[in-house]
């Protein structure tokens, strides 16, 4: 009985190696386009219906977001189109991001940002649209491909995009 208990172990084990050899080799991408495209697409901040899981987050404030949001949106001091700029001069040395869409007459962006390790995609949009005091407001949806959980992944980036866009903007 032990032998046979100790062959199902190095059996199980084996399994387990060559899965992850098989996993590092095909690459991440490949096995997580199983499960649909990396890119989720756009999304209107205005009509915007948040998921029942906590795996995305958004930056918003109420006059151009329905739904809640977790933190309020940045409204930066400076014109549209500055502001657009900061935003991809903000986030160029992201680790695993892809810029996927841009539009600056719409003043949206979609990126795909992926986790180091595995490969997970999340899908992030960005709006910049003007504020009533003539200045900009910056709104961010980030979301995951895949799972129900994202461990706080989604919120903590769209706080340091907010940062370092606002950072960014200051620079310009």
């Amino acid at each position: 009985m032990r032998r046979f208990l100790k062959a199902v172990a190095v059996l199980i084990l084996a399994l387990i190696l060559l899965a992850t050899a098989a996993f590092f080799i095909l690459g991440p991408e490949r096995l997580w386009s199983q499960f649909g495209p990396s890119d989720l697409g756009d999304v209107d901040f205005a009509t915007l219906v948040r998921r029942d899981t906590p795996n995305d987050a958004l930056a918003c404030l109420p006059e151009f977001c329905a739904a809640k949001a977790d933190l309020s949106s940045p409204v930066i001091a400076r014109p549209f189109g500055d502001v657009f700029l900061a935003v991809q001069d903000a986030v160029v040395h992201e680790p695993g991001l892809e810029q996927v869409a841009a539009d600056a007459a719409q003043g949206t962006l979609r990126f795909v940002q992926r986790s180091r390790l595995m490969g997970f995609p999340d899908t992030i949009n960005v709006k910049v649209v003007p504020a009533a005091d003539g200045g900009s407001a910056v709104l961010i949806y980030s979301r995951s491909q895949l799972g129900k959980e994202d461990m706080g992944v989604n919120l903590a980036r769209v706080k340091r995009w907010v940062d370092l866009i606002v950072t960014a903007a200051r620079k310009n």
